[in-house]
């Protein structure tokens, strides 16, 4: 299979942003502010002239209340999707990069990601919609979840379940490479799963 160029997917991503604004009778100027994402950024992403962090892609999900991966993936009746090949979103900080593996539409409605960290590297998110539950299981190495106020430490096969409309994170404390399962259960609409390569245990 053919990896998509960056332009290429860019401009995907502009066409699949300004169809969903569309059909919700959404206007730029309301977006921007449902989202706080700037009117002038909206309007590059849409022409496919920008590359939005993965801040800006969570704002744009969030405010339409849709699975991040909608914005990235159409629908197809068979998906292969080959590792690096994705769609790739960056952190603000650039410790993280988020890959789009593949979303469906169908019964469950279901988004894969795998996300990679970098050693010593921490990812915040902001809070999600209201219900969404996340599920964690680190499936190499180690890492740390910050939940609100809590921090769990997950070692290898550990996992951890919890409601995501708080501020929560992922720590790298170590210097190696770590591999973690993230699945999202949101509003009983959509099921998300996310396949992530966290760096965190020595190779």
């Amino acid at each position: 299979m053919k990896e998509e160029d960056p332009l290429r997917l860019s401009k995907k991503l502009g066409t699949i942003l300004k169809k969903y604004r569309k059909d919700r009778g959404i206007g730029i100027q309301e977006l921007a502010e449902m989202s706080s994402v700037s009117k002038l950024t909206l309007i590059n992403i849409e022409k496919g002239e920008a590359n939005p962090s993965l801040s800006i892609m969570w704002k744009l999900a969030n405010s339409l209340q849709i699975p991040i991966s909608s914005l990235l993936e159409e629908e197809r009746s068979i998906t292969i999707s080959r590792s690096g090949k994705g769609y790739q979103m960056l952190s603000a900080n650039e410790a993280c990069t988020l890959e789009t593996v593949f979303h469906t539409t169908h019964s469950g409605k279901i988004e894969m990601h795998r996300a990679f960290l970098k050693p010593g590297g921490s990812y915040f998110s902001e809070s999600h919609q209201p219900g969404v539950v996340e599920y964690v299981t680190v499936m190499k190495g180690s890492a740390a979840i910050v939940i609100g106020e809590e921090i769990v430490e997950l070692r290898q096969w550990d996992s951890v379940n919890f409601t995501a409309d708080v501020e929560h994170g992922y720590v790298n404390r170590k210097e190696g490479r770590n591999r973690s399962s993230f699945c999202y259960d949101i509003f009983g609409h959509y099921y998300i799963k996310k396949e992530a390569h966290c760096c965190a245990s020595n190779e």
